[in-house]
């Protein structure tokens, strides 16, 4: 980052002599040259001082002890392209928008880049939060008002919760697994969506998924000669915990032409290509439903894959966080647990990581850090370690935890809530169904763009056949042709979507990854705005 912002105050500073007696550009036209409404002269200033001296505390600090050259290599290779340089070219450019509204072809930034349904629009659920309010206001429930204010069940909840919280203190740390009672109740979910037995002691309650994923490659990996089958297209997170953590990314290629298919065939190439280069295979990475690609998987295809990890030794790490969006009839959500058990293999034929969060599903609770792993298959003395992983971090957030038992047991038929519960819960999906098919047609009637079924998840991900013109420009400006088309739409609309290429995809393809989490109200304005840039796109760099 730092050299990103040095350079650029170095283009800044030196185009703004070139064009001292005009206007300035707006600040994204200075890192992707084009002809763009121009913002006023104070709007470039107040950006450059910023960006320049960002730059001069960078160059006035080159003394201190700690540089790029000194700190760990590991976070250099380290990258994350949801949260990349084109989210914060948009960061930048909604500041400016502030105070330069007519600068700029558009009003707003709309953020298509991740899986953050609040932050666009979308409400909570009412019994969630009650009984989190409950949980951390207690006082609340000894007062009289509160029971017309309060569903009867959310009262229930929450006193039921604190009384499993030693000293009823939802600010106190809990027992590093997360609280007891808590994984009860995750357990007793889990087993009654799986229909096999599921054990409280197997479960970790997390501050989100991603610290699970962290804890598990911290434990798999030990140095480059140690791998994880990932799939690509592939969610980041695993490639940038994998280089933190000094392993291997030992890539799978999802079939594109068969609705992003996993193949075992291609499990099995790439597994045995690894080991020829001597590379310790010791996991098996799954995303269902897909990041960034939307497919469900097929149980029989389930079943391969389980079968699969228990042939060849590996730890099946099933991230499942998506287990609620599904969007098509003939689709269903089984967990891998359940289908490992449904074939008869036990705690004993294979290890299996089950990751869960309140992040994503129709709760999108993603700033309460809410999530948790089921561990099976592993032996008590490896669950120590984990364990004392876990410890190390004392424990996760309480109201993560609260959040992540409610997920897995909403309100039942009777309860005073679970009418609204339903009418909340059932509106959220099938509005996400909708928006998804809305932008699914949006996109595969773009010329050069394909886009397959957005079965499930949060995304879709098209491939562009971009002009070979539009390849070129893009080498000039030493960037990939997926980035170079997204800077340009972002420039173009205020449209925030991530460059394929941050995800991993078949050389010589190149696509984005957009969210369907937009309001319904915004999606016609995105669906116009990307239509429209698309044809002056290809009209510009027609071959």
């Amino acid at each position: 980052m730092r050299r990103f912002l040095t350079s650029q105050a170095k283009g800044l500073v030196d185009h703004t002599t070139r064009r001292q007696h005009h206007k300035s550009p707006s600040f994204l036209s200075l890192l992707t040259p084009q002809s763009r409404p121009l913002a006023p002269l104070s709007s470039l200033s107040r950006l450059l001082s910023s960006t320049s001296e960002m730059a001069a505390s960078s160059d006035s600090t080159s003394s201190l002890p700690v540089t790029l050259d000194s700190i760990n290599p590991k976070v250099l290779k380290c990258e994350y392209a949801v949260r990349g340089e084109i989210v914060n070219i948009a960061q930048k450019l909604q500041e400016d928008l502030k105070s330069n509204k007519d600068a700029y072809p558009f009003d707003e930034i709309i953020y298509c880049n991740i899986g953050n349904p609040q932050s666009l629009g979308q409400l909570p659920i009412r019994f969630f939060r009650e009984v989190l309010a409950l949980c951390d206001h207690s006082s609340l429930l000894d007062e009289s008002e509160t029971h017309g204010l309060f569903s009867t069940d959310s009262i229930d909840r929450a006193w039921k919760i604190l009384d499993q919280i030693p000293g009823r203190a939802t600010g106190a740390y809990s027992h590093s697994q997360g609280i007891k009672g808590l994984r009860d109740t995750i357990a007793a979910g889990i087993e009654a969506r799986d229909g096999f037995p599921a054990d409280p002691n197997d479960i970790f309650l997390t501050d989100g998924a991603s610290p699970a994923v962290h804890m598990m490659m911290q434990l798999l990996l030990s140095s480059e000669k140690d791998g994880i089958l990932c799939p690509i297209p592939q969610y980041p997170l695993y490639s940038a915990s994998i280089a933190l953590h000094g392993g291997s990314l030992v890539p799978y290629y999802l079939d594109e032409a068969t609705g992003w298919g996993l193949e075992i065939s291609e499990l099995k190439k790439q597994l045995e290509e690894a080991r020829s280069k001597g590379i310790t295979v010791r996991a098996l990475v799954v995303i269902n439903p897909g990041n960034p690609t939307g497919q469900v998987l097929a149980e029989e295809n389930q079943c391969d894959i389980v079968n699969f990890c228990k042939q060849e030794g590996l730890v099946l790490l099933a991230d499942e966080v998506y287990q609620e969006n599904v969007y098509v009839p003939d689709k269903k959500f089984h967990s891998f647990k359940k289908i490992a058990r449904s074939l008869g293999h036990g705690e004993k034929d294979i290890s299996l990581v089950s990751f869960q969060s309140v992040s994503k599903g129709y709760y999108g609770e993603c700033g309460k850090r809410g999530g948790y792993m089921e561990v099976t298959g592993f032996t008590s003395d490896v669950r120590e370690q984990i364990y004392k992983m876990a410890s190390v971090n004392l424990c996760s957030n309480i109201s993560g935890q609260i959040l992540a038992s409610l997920v897995m047991s909403p309100p039942k038929p009777g309860d005073d809530s679970y009418d609204s519960y339903m009418v909340e819960r059932d509106g959220i999906l099938s509005s996400m169904a909708k928006r998804a098919k809305t932008l699914e047609e949006a996109l595969n009637n773009l010329e050069g763009v394909t886009c397959n079924r957005a079965e499930g998840a949060m995304y879709l991900f098209p491939r562009m056949n971009l002009p070979q013109k539009a390849i070129e420009a893009a080498e000039a400006e030493k960037t990939a042709p997926d980035a170079f088309y997204c800077k340009r739409l972002l420039n173009a609309t205020g449209v925030v979507v991530v460059p394929g290429s941050g995800f991993g995809q078949v050389p010589g393809t190149w696509h984005f990854r957009c969210t369907i989490l937009s309001q319904e109200d915004k999606i016609p304005a995105i669906v116009n705005r990307l239509t429209e840039f698309h044809k002056s796109f290809m009209d510009e760099f027609r071959d």
